[in-house]
């Protein structure tokens, strides 16, 4: 099968494959779950990989190097945001808005109706991150993380319940 994938500049947006499985839940406990205890382990993460219902993307630079990932769950009518982490050094290029923009413009493609995620309420960067890509707070959920941490849900939606879902057509890549 062949991989589909996005390059800018010497980074290239992929599908993660199941060897990225453990340098993903490293990134997961370390910039998600800091604090938390480590729940998205590789053997978790790797079955979101091989999930046909999942999509799974990495962001990885020329020598194979993971900087960054997002893990989406998609229903009939609804997708999960599970996952997104961007390594420090990477962040402020724009690859968060990048994954995401692929996971919305997937779901879109596959006539989801809303996106969901959830994250910690402290977490400012990320909720700005998904206000400026049309997501809206719905509630606070207390003691979501572990009985200890407030959690913020957020929702994106993408058509009016009893809408049709429009036409496939190939997304638009950016082209910089």
């Amino acid at each position: 099968m062949a991989q589909s994938r996005v390059v800018f500049n010497d980074i290239h947006v992929e599908f993660a494959r199941r060897s990225d499985a453990q340098a993903l839940a490293l990134m997961a406990r370390d910039l998600i779950e800091t604090d938390l205890g480590w729940t998205y382990r590789g053997e978790r993460i790797g079955s979101f990989i091989a999930d046909a219902e999942s999509m799974a993307l990495v962001v990885r630079e020329n020598d194979g190097t993971i900087g960054g990932f997002a893990i989406m769950k998609f229903g009939d009518e609804r997708a999960h945001l599970v996952l997104l982490a961007v390594g420090p050094k990477y962040r402020r290029r724009g690859i968060a808005r990048r994954l995401l923009t692929w996971l919305v413009e997937s779901a879109l493609t596959a006539g989801v109706m809303s996106i969901h995620v959830e994250l910690r309420a402290g977490n400012r960067p990320a909720y700005r991150l998904y206000r400026t890509l049309g997501f809206v707070e719905t509630f606070h959920i207390p003691r979501y993380y572990q009985g200890r941490e407030t959690a913020v849900r957020m929702i994106r939606m993408l058509r009016a319940p009893n809408d049709v879902a429009e036409s496939w057509r190939p997304p638009t890549l950016d082209k910089r």
